[in-house]
């Protein structure tokens, strides 16, 4: 993804080795994250979601709603990344459209991959419903 290029000699960092914990689901949270090196493995319900690579951003929707995190993060190699609070977000925002244009993809992707997950358990209980009546 083209946001790693922003940050690519970005140095304000933080480093975690692989199977740290980054964030838990439902714990508040005040900063989001871009990938800068490594991958993060995401999990909601103890179920894996994606792994976010060089580029990616985590951790996004808790920031921008001021809500309890919606997922677990955990970094699945060592990784690099850059901490984003809500006034730095406003900022790079602001001077850098592209980034906050990357942002909404990203979760416009996320939204679009669980409503096909919905749609799935939504058939597959149909179909269970229907496979009773028969």
């Amino acid at each position: 993804m083209a946001t790693v290029n922003i940050f690519k000699n970005y140095q304000n960092f933080e480093e975690f080795p692989a199977g740290h914990v980054i964030f838990q689901e439902g714990q508040p949270g005040d900063l989001m994250y871009v990938v800068k090196e490594g991958e993060v493995d995401i999990f909601i319900h103890g179920q894996h979601i994606e792994t976010v690579g060089p580029g990616g951003v985590v951790g996004e929707m808790a920031l921008i709603d001021h809500s309890a995190r919606s997922a677990t993060a955990i970094a699945k190699t060592a990784c690099q990344l850059v901490p984003l609070d809500e006034e730095r977000f406003k900022i790079f925002v602001h001077q850098i459209p592209f980034f906050s244009l990357q942002v909404m993809r990203v979760m416009a992707d996320r939204l679009r991959h669980m409503n096909m997950h919905l749609n799935y358990l939504n058939f597959a209980q149909m179909r269970g419903d229907v496979d009773a009546l028969i």
